[in-house]
């Protein structure tokens, strides 16, 4: 199965009541292994967890830290970007260079990096 299959996939298990917004992603470690993450919102909005948060959580949880690919798809107009704190959490655990392929379900997509996504990351080196 492709990553963008697995996320796919996953998507179909979000949990959007209040949005109808269904999002899923899949996460590639260094590994190989592919970790999955569905949006889980919550009555008490926006108190909900993002696809990209729950497949890095799976992913930790499973005992890996480093992210080698990620994939997201909506059933959206065009291909939706991390929102702004998932760009974060990804950039913790992966590189600049790892490809994020952003996806539609009717079959649009785009493929950037981290660093195009998060330019100028806060990052461990900025703690001193």
């Amino acid at each position: 199965m492709t990553l963008l299959a697995a996320a796919t996939a996953v998507r179909e298990n979000a949990h959007a009541p209040y949005s109808n917004f269904k999002v899923g992603a899949a996460i590639r470690a260094a590994s190989g292994a592919v970790y999955v993450g569905c949006n889980v919102e919550n009555v008490a909005y926006p108190e909900g967890t993002c696809a990209e948060a729950g497949a890095i959580a799976a992913m930790i949880a499973a005992g890996d830290t480093v992210i080698a690919e990620v994939a997201v798809i909506a059933d959206s107009p065009s291909p939706v970007p991390p929102c702004g704190g998932c760009r974060q959490k990804l950039a913790e655990f992966g590189a600049a260079d790892v490809k994020v392929t952003m996806a539609t379900l009717a079959g649009a997509s785009e493929t950037v990096c981290i660093a195009d996504l998060l330019p100028g990351a806060f990052d461990a080196g900025h703690m001193g």
